[in-house]
């Protein structure tokens, strides 16, 4: 990956297009570590309306250890997001390259701990779930809130719920027929540009959770060691950027 296009990716300075990138790989990435996730905890841990809801069934029908069970998840779920916004606000304040970078090497060593000592997580009760429930859960907050942040929530990847609905919204403006025009109430026009983006996006998370289910399947919880690799790529040059930048101002004094 050429040094300069994974520096713009994550860089500060924000551009269209490498939301657009930026946002295509995190979606393979969420979808790879959803769909084979499930295959290794039995949970979806970034659905947090499907754990909500569960939760709400579990209580009226007197399953309270599974509503516990939805508390957990729920719980990593907000102290990754939480995470990631001091994260990236600490990063902010002091004017770091790697503003929105530290939260994806974050998940990317996280993705490393889960690929490498799963099934020994596996056996340990965290907060009413597995700790690979929470160590998820929380990788998928951690990865929505940054994608949240630095797009000013014009892109999701841990879920596509809303890129499903936000796509129907313009495949219907698209088909709407405005007739003779009347009057000066505007035309019905779609944002082709951005159908393309919400399409694509849909289709990254799709391709990811195939090859992330397929690799769980037949290589098991090692699956998420190159979803790390993935990650460090995107990050590693704006944080070795500070690294240098610090490395200069300690020289100096």
């Amino acid at each position: 990956m050429p040094l300069n296009y994974a520096r713009r990716l994550t860089s500060p300075i924000r551009s269209a297009a490498a939301d657009r990138h930026l946002g295509f790989t995190l979606a393979f990435v969420a979808g790879a570590a959803n769909a084979g996730g499930f295959l290794a905890v039995h949970q979806y841990t970034s659905h947090m309306t499907g754990i909500v809801s569960a939760m709400a069934d579990n209580l009226a029908l007197g399953g309270s250890e599974l509503v516990l069970d939805g508390v957990g998840a729920l719980l990593s779920f907000l102290a990754g997001a939480a995470c990631s916004a001091i994260m990236v606000n600490f990063a902010r304040r002091r004017r770091l390259h790697s503003t929105y970078a530290l939260p994806l090497l974050l998940e990317a060593g996280l993705l490393l701990v889960f690929g490498l000592l799963g099934a020994r997580l596996q056996e340990i009760r965290g907060l009413f779930v597995p700790a690979t429930v929470m160590l998820l859960c929380f990788m998928m907050g951690l990865q929505n809130a940054v994608i949240t942040k630095l797009s000013h929530a014009e892109i999701r990847t841990t879920h596509i719920t809303g890129v499903v609905t936000d796509i129907g919204i313009e495949l219907g403006k698209l088909l709407y027929w405005n007739g003779p025009q009347t009057g000066t109430a505007p035309r019905v026009t779609a944002n082709r540009a951005r159908l393309r983006v919400l399409t694509l996006l849909a289709i990254s998370f799709f391709a990811g959770g195939v090859a992330g289910a397929l690799g769980f399947k037949h290589l098991g919880f090692s699956t998420t060691i190159p979803l790390a690799v993935v990650l460090v790529l995107l990050a590693i040059v704006p944080a070795a950027d500070d690294l240098v930048s610090a490395a200069r101002r300690a020289s100096q004094n």
